[in-house]
Protein backbone atom coordinates (compact mmCIF):
# COMPACT_ATOMS: atom_id res chain seq x y z
CA UNK A 1 0.00 0.00 0.00
CA UNK A 2 1.03 3.48 -0.25
CA UNK A 3 1.09 5.59 2.99
CA UNK A 4 1.70 8.75 4.31
CA UNK A 5 3.83 9.44 7.81
CA UNK A 6 3.65 12.52 9.22
CA UNK A 7 6.60 13.59 11.71
CA UNK A 8 9.01 11.00 9.56
CA UNK A 9 11.96 12.82 11.16
CA UNK A 10 10.58 11.88 14.47
CA UNK A 11 11.33 8.77 17.55
CA UNK A 12 8.29 7.10 16.29
CA UNK A 13 7.90 8.37 12.59
CA UNK A 14 11.52 7.06 11.61
CA UNK A 15 11.11 3.70 12.85
CA UNK A 16 7.43 3.25 11.72
CA UNK A 17 8.05 4.40 8.20
CA UNK A 18 11.03 1.86 8.18
CA UNK A 19 8.98 -1.06 9.55
CA UNK A 20 6.36 -0.07 6.26
CA UNK A 21 8.67 -0.12 4.26
CA UNK A 22 10.47 -3.41 5.25
CA UNK A 23 6.80 -4.69 5.14
CA UNK A 24 7.28 -3.76 1.19
CA UNK A 25 4.91 -0.81 1.54
CA UNK A 26 5.48 2.67 -0.50
CA UNK A 27 5.82 5.33 2.24
CA UNK A 28 5.72 9.21 1.64
CA UNK A 29 7.31 10.83 4.58
CA UNK A 30 6.65 14.95 5.83
CA UNK A 31 8.42 16.69 8.49
CA UNK A 32 9.18 20.04 9.16
CA UNK A 33 12.52 19.31 11.11
CA UNK A 34 11.83 22.40 13.36
CA UNK A 35 14.39 23.23 15.81
CA UNK A 36 12.27 22.16 19.11
CA UNK A 37 15.26 19.54 19.56
CA UNK A 38 18.74 18.95 18.10
CA UNK A 39 18.04 19.09 14.08
CA UNK A 40 20.84 17.16 13.66
CA UNK A 41 19.30 13.99 15.68
CA UNK A 42 16.61 14.18 13.05
CA UNK A 43 18.51 14.43 10.16
CA UNK A 44 20.91 11.69 11.07
CA UNK A 45 16.87 9.55 11.50
CA UNK A 46 16.30 10.33 8.38
CA UNK A 47 19.44 9.32 6.50
CA UNK A 48 18.63 5.95 7.96
CA UNK A 49 15.94 5.39 6.11
CA UNK A 50 17.31 4.21 2.69
CA UNK A 51 14.53 2.56 0.25
CA UNK A 52 13.54 3.08 -3.06
CA UNK A 53 10.17 2.94 -1.38
CA UNK A 54 10.50 6.18 0.10
CA UNK A 55 10.26 9.84 -0.36
CA UNK A 56 10.55 12.79 1.82
CA UNK A 57 9.19 16.23 2.02
CA UNK A 58 9.60 19.04 3.84
CA UNK A 59 6.93 20.27 5.17
CA UNK A 60 4.85 21.60 8.08
CA UNK A 61 1.48 20.18 9.01
CA UNK A 62 0.00 23.90 9.51
CA UNK A 63 0.44 24.51 5.78
CA UNK A 64 -3.07 24.06 4.59
CA UNK A 65 -2.31 24.54 0.81
CA UNK A 66 1.13 22.47 1.11
CA UNK A 67 -1.09 19.33 3.07
CA UNK A 68 -3.65 20.01 0.17
CA UNK A 69 -1.16 19.88 -2.59
CA UNK A 70 0.15 16.77 -1.06
CA UNK A 71 -2.80 14.57 -0.88
CA UNK A 72 -3.56 15.65 -4.31
CA UNK A 73 -0.21 14.54 -5.92
CA UNK A 74 -0.27 11.15 -3.87
CA UNK A 75 -3.31 8.66 -3.60
CA UNK A 76 -2.10 7.30 0.06
CA UNK A 77 -4.41 4.27 1.04
CA UNK A 78 -3.33 4.77 4.72
CA UNK A 79 -1.99 8.01 7.20
CA UNK A 80 -0.12 7.31 10.07
CA UNK A 81 0.02 10.62 11.53
CA UNK A 82 2.32 11.58 13.94
CA UNK A 83 3.49 14.97 13.29
CA UNK A 84 3.15 17.28 16.69
CA UNK A 85 4.32 19.23 18.52
CA UNK A 86 5.58 17.56 21.63
CA UNK A 87 6.38 17.78 25.02
CA UNK A 88 4.32 18.70 27.90
CA UNK A 89 6.16 21.32 29.76
CA UNK A 90 6.92 23.43 26.33
CA UNK A 91 3.41 23.60 26.15
CA UNK A 92 3.22 26.04 29.19
CA UNK A 93 5.96 27.82 27.38
CA UNK A 94 5.39 28.02 24.05
CA UNK A 95 1.45 27.17 24.12
CA UNK A 96 0.73 28.67 20.35
CA UNK A 97 3.07 26.75 18.66
CA UNK A 98 0.88 23.25 19.73
CA UNK A 99 -2.28 25.23 18.33
CA UNK A 100 -0.49 25.42 15.05
CA UNK A 101 0.77 21.78 15.03
CA UNK A 102 -1.58 19.95 16.62
CA UNK A 103 -4.77 21.36 15.89
CA UNK A 104 -4.69 23.39 12.89
CA UNK A 105 -2.10 20.26 11.61
CA UNK A 106 -4.27 17.18 12.73
CA UNK A 107 -7.52 19.11 10.59
CA UNK A 108 -5.54 19.70 7.80
CA UNK A 109 -4.87 16.17 7.61
CA UNK A 110 -8.46 15.14 8.33
CA UNK A 111 -9.06 17.08 5.13
CA UNK A 112 -6.15 15.23 3.63
CA UNK A 113 -8.11 12.08 4.18
CA UNK A 114 -11.45 13.45 3.54
CA UNK A 115 -11.14 14.49 0.38
CA UNK A 116 -8.67 11.87 -0.91
CA UNK A 117 -11.00 9.23 0.48
CA UNK A 118 -8.33 7.85 2.59
CA UNK A 119 -8.73 4.46 3.82
CA UNK A 120 -7.48 4.29 7.31
CA UNK A 121 -5.94 7.23 9.42
CA UNK A 122 -3.65 6.58 12.27
CA UNK A 123 -3.15 9.28 14.50
CA UNK A 124 -1.01 9.53 17.75
CA UNK A 125 -2.72 10.14 21.00
CA UNK A 126 -1.18 10.47 24.19
CA UNK A 127 -1.84 8.68 27.99
CA UNK A 128 -1.43 12.56 28.68
CA UNK A 129 -5.24 12.85 27.90
CA UNK A 130 -5.40 10.67 31.19
CA UNK A 131 -4.59 14.08 33.56
CA UNK A 132 -6.13 13.86 36.92
CA UNK A 133 -7.20 10.41 36.69
CA UNK A 134 -5.82 8.54 39.75
CA UNK A 135 -7.68 5.32 39.03
CA UNK A 136 -5.02 2.95 37.69
CA UNK A 137 -4.25 1.06 35.55
CA UNK A 138 -5.66 3.75 32.68
CA UNK A 139 -8.85 2.52 30.82
CA UNK A 140 -9.95 3.86 26.99
CA UNK A 141 -13.39 3.61 28.69
CA UNK A 142 -12.29 6.37 31.77
CA UNK A 143 -13.03 10.39 31.42
CA UNK A 144 -10.02 11.76 29.77
CA UNK A 145 -12.13 14.97 30.45
CA UNK A 146 -9.42 16.70 32.74
CA UNK A 147 -5.93 17.24 31.48
CA UNK A 148 -3.52 18.95 33.14
CA UNK A 149 -1.39 20.17 30.47
CA UNK A 150 -1.93 22.16 26.93
CA UNK A 151 -0.13 19.95 24.84
CA UNK A 152 -2.70 17.15 26.83
CA UNK A 153 -5.97 19.02 25.55
CA UNK A 154 -4.95 19.38 22.02
CA UNK A 155 -4.29 15.47 21.94
CA UNK A 156 -7.57 15.05 23.52
CA UNK A 157 -9.13 17.45 20.67
CA UNK A 158 -7.21 14.98 18.14
CA UNK A 159 -9.37 12.52 19.40
CA UNK A 160 -12.61 14.38 19.42
CA UNK A 161 -11.54 15.97 15.74
CA UNK A 162 -11.35 12.34 14.57
CA UNK A 163 -14.19 11.02 15.93
CA UNK A 164 -16.33 13.61 14.17
CA UNK A 165 -14.87 13.26 10.83
CA UNK A 166 -15.17 9.45 11.48
CA UNK A 167 -18.73 10.19 12.03
CA UNK A 168 -19.61 12.79 9.26
CA UNK A 169 -17.41 11.55 6.25
CA UNK A 170 -17.25 7.67 7.18
CA UNK A 171 -12.91 7.71 7.39
CA UNK A 172 -12.00 5.24 9.71
CA UNK A 173 -9.51 6.49 12.44
CA UNK A 174 -7.67 4.93 15.40
CA UNK A 175 -6.14 7.22 18.34
CA UNK A 176 -2.97 5.39 19.72
CA UNK A 177 -2.86 6.64 23.52
CA UNK A 178 1.11 5.99 23.85
CA UNK A 179 2.85 5.69 26.87
CA UNK A 180 6.52 6.84 27.77
CA UNK A 181 8.12 5.49 24.52
CA UNK A 182 11.98 5.46 24.99
CA UNK A 183 14.97 3.59 23.07
CA UNK A 184 17.70 4.20 20.89
CA UNK A 185 17.56 7.47 18.52
CA UNK A 186 15.01 8.60 21.09
CA UNK A 187 13.85 12.46 21.87
CA UNK A 188 16.61 14.48 23.97
CA UNK A 189 13.65 16.15 25.97
CA UNK A 190 12.32 13.02 27.36
CA UNK A 191 13.56 11.55 30.73
CA UNK A 192 15.61 8.39 29.88
CA UNK A 193 18.03 11.09 27.49
CA UNK A 194 17.98 13.79 29.95
CA UNK A 195 19.40 11.57 32.49
CA UNK A 196 22.08 9.21 30.11
CA UNK A 197 23.77 12.85 28.80
CA UNK A 198 23.87 14.26 32.19
CA UNK A 199 25.30 11.30 34.37
CA UNK A 200 27.73 11.18 31.89
CA UNK A 201 28.91 14.77 31.95
CA UNK A 202 28.52 14.23 35.77
CA UNK A 203 26.07 16.82 35.98
CA UNK A 204 23.28 16.74 38.60
CA UNK A 205 19.81 15.25 37.18
CA UNK A 206 16.60 17.20 39.02
CA UNK A 207 14.24 14.55 40.10
CA UNK A 208 10.83 15.41 40.16
CA UNK A 209 7.94 14.28 43.67
CA UNK A 210 11.03 13.32 45.41
CA UNK A 211 11.16 10.37 43.23
CA UNK A 212 7.79 8.80 43.97
CA UNK A 213 6.74 8.68 40.30
CA UNK A 214 5.84 5.82 37.79
CA UNK A 215 5.76 5.42 34.46
CA UNK A 216 4.88 2.76 31.66
CA UNK A 217 7.78 2.71 29.87
CA UNK A 218 7.50 0.92 26.64
CA UNK A 219 10.50 0.28 24.45
CA UNK A 220 10.56 1.89 20.99
CA UNK A 221 10.39 -1.26 18.96
CA UNK A 222 6.84 -2.65 20.58
CA UNK A 223 5.39 0.85 20.02
CA UNK A 224 6.56 0.39 16.49
CA UNK A 225 5.13 -3.26 16.33
CA UNK A 226 1.43 -2.23 17.73
CA UNK A 227 1.07 0.39 15.55
CA UNK A 228 1.82 -1.46 12.58
CA UNK A 229 -0.75 -4.13 13.37
CA UNK A 230 -3.41 -1.22 14.60
CA UNK A 231 -2.82 0.31 10.47
CA UNK A 232 -4.01 -3.38 9.67
CA UNK A 233 -7.39 -3.27 11.70
CA UNK A 234 -9.30 -0.88 10.26
CA UNK A 235 -12.27 0.27 12.53
CA UNK A 236 -15.70 -0.68 11.30
CA UNK A 237 -19.74 0.56 11.44
CA UNK A 238 -21.09 0.05 14.26
CA UNK A 239 -25.04 0.56 14.20
CA UNK A 240 -25.80 -1.24 17.72
CA UNK A 241 -23.38 1.06 19.23
CA UNK A 242 -25.12 3.79 21.59
CA UNK A 243 -23.32 6.12 23.49
CA UNK A 244 -25.39 5.39 27.19
CA UNK A 245 -24.31 1.72 27.04
CA UNK A 246 -21.17 1.89 24.91
CA UNK A 247 -17.36 2.41 25.53
CA UNK A 248 -16.21 5.95 24.77
CA UNK A 249 -13.25 4.74 23.05
CA UNK A 250 -15.53 3.11 20.12
CA UNK A 251 -18.77 4.51 18.18
CA UNK A 252 -21.26 3.72 15.65
CA UNK A 253 -18.61 5.72 13.54
CA UNK A 254 -15.35 3.96 12.34
CA UNK A 255 -13.63 4.84 15.33
CA UNK A 256 -11.44 3.34 18.12
CA UNK A 257 -8.50 4.69 20.43
CA UNK A 258 -6.00 2.10 22.42
CA UNK A 259 -4.06 2.86 24.46
CA UNK A 260 -0.38 1.43 23.67
CA UNK A 261 2.04 0.93 26.79
CA UNK A 262 4.06 -1.86 28.75
CA UNK A 263 1.55 -2.02 31.22
CA UNK A 264 3.30 -2.64 33.80
CA UNK A 265 4.74 0.85 35.64
CA UNK A 266 8.27 1.38 36.62
CA UNK A 267 9.28 3.29 39.90
CA UNK A 268 10.97 6.46 38.57
CA UNK A 269 13.93 5.61 40.50
CA UNK A 270 14.56 2.02 39.56
CA UNK A 271 14.34 3.15 35.91
CA UNK A 272 17.39 5.74 37.15
CA UNK A 273 19.26 2.76 38.67
CA UNK A 274 19.11 0.73 35.66
CA UNK A 275 20.55 3.82 33.55
CA UNK A 276 23.05 4.16 36.41
CA UNK A 277 24.03 0.55 36.71
CA UNK A 278 24.49 0.38 32.40
CA UNK A 279 26.73 3.23 32.83
CA UNK A 280 28.93 2.46 36.11
CA UNK A 281 28.24 5.55 37.24
CA UNK A 282 26.29 6.92 39.94
CA UNK A 283 24.00 10.31 39.35
CA UNK A 284 24.18 13.15 41.35
CA UNK A 285 20.79 13.76 42.63
CA UNK A 286 18.10 17.24 42.83
CA UNK A 287 15.51 16.08 44.57
CA UNK A 288 12.40 18.34 43.97
CA UNK A 289 8.67 19.46 43.83
CA UNK A 290 6.10 17.72 41.62
CA UNK A 291 6.21 20.19 38.31
CA UNK A 292 3.54 22.00 36.31
CA UNK A 293 2.01 19.81 34.04
CA UNK A 294 3.21 16.51 35.36
CA UNK A 295 0.75 13.68 36.65
CA UNK A 296 2.21 11.09 39.34
CA UNK A 297 1.55 7.63 37.57
CA UNK A 298 1.09 6.04 33.88
CA UNK A 299 -0.36 3.16 33.60
CA UNK A 300 -1.91 1.76 30.76
CA UNK A 301 -4.77 -1.04 30.27
CA UNK A 302 -3.50 -2.36 27.14
CA UNK A 303 -6.32 -4.95 27.03
CA UNK A 304 -8.35 -4.01 24.00
CA UNK A 305 -5.61 -3.14 21.97
CA UNK A 306 -4.53 -6.75 22.30
CA UNK A 307 -7.76 -8.52 21.51
CA UNK A 308 -8.13 -6.50 18.37
CA UNK A 309 -4.05 -6.75 17.41
CA UNK A 310 -2.42 -9.45 19.40
CA UNK A 311 0.07 -6.82 20.60
CA UNK A 312 2.09 -7.33 23.66
CA UNK A 313 5.24 -5.97 24.50
CA UNK A 314 8.10 -7.63 25.01
CA UNK A 315 10.61 -5.45 26.14
CA UNK A 316 11.43 -5.01 29.70
CA UNK A 317 13.17 -1.94 31.26
CA UNK A 318 16.82 -4.01 31.83
CA UNK A 319 16.98 -4.80 28.10
CA UNK A 320 15.45 -1.48 26.89
CA UNK A 321 17.77 0.91 28.68
CA UNK A 322 20.66 -1.41 27.93
CA UNK A 323 20.41 -1.37 24.40
CA UNK A 324 19.57 2.48 24.58
CA UNK A 325 22.51 3.21 26.45
CA UNK A 326 24.72 1.31 23.71
CA UNK A 327 23.43 3.20 21.25
CA UNK A 328 23.97 6.59 23.25
CA UNK A 329 27.28 5.29 23.44
CA UNK A 330 27.70 4.73 20.02
CA UNK A 331 26.15 8.09 18.80
CA UNK A 332 27.89 10.37 20.83
CA UNK A 333 30.73 8.55 21.06
CA UNK A 334 31.07 8.81 24.85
Amino acid sequence: MKYLVTGVSGFIGSKVAEGLLNDGHEVVGIDNNNDYYDVDLKLARLERIKHDNFSFQLLDLADRKGIEGLFRKHEFQRVIHLGAQAGVRYSIEKPHAYADSNLVGHLNILEGCRHSKVGHLVYASSSSVYGLNAKVPFSTSDSVDHPVSLYAATKKSNEVMAHSYAHLYGIPTTGLRFFTVYGPWGRPDMAPFIFTRKILNGEIIDINNHGDMWRDFTYIDDIVEGVLRSADVVPQVNENWRVESGSPASSSAPYAVYNIGHGSPINLMDFIAAIENELGVTAKKNFRAMQPGDVYRTYADTEDLFEATGYKPQVGVKEGVAKFIAWYREFYNQ
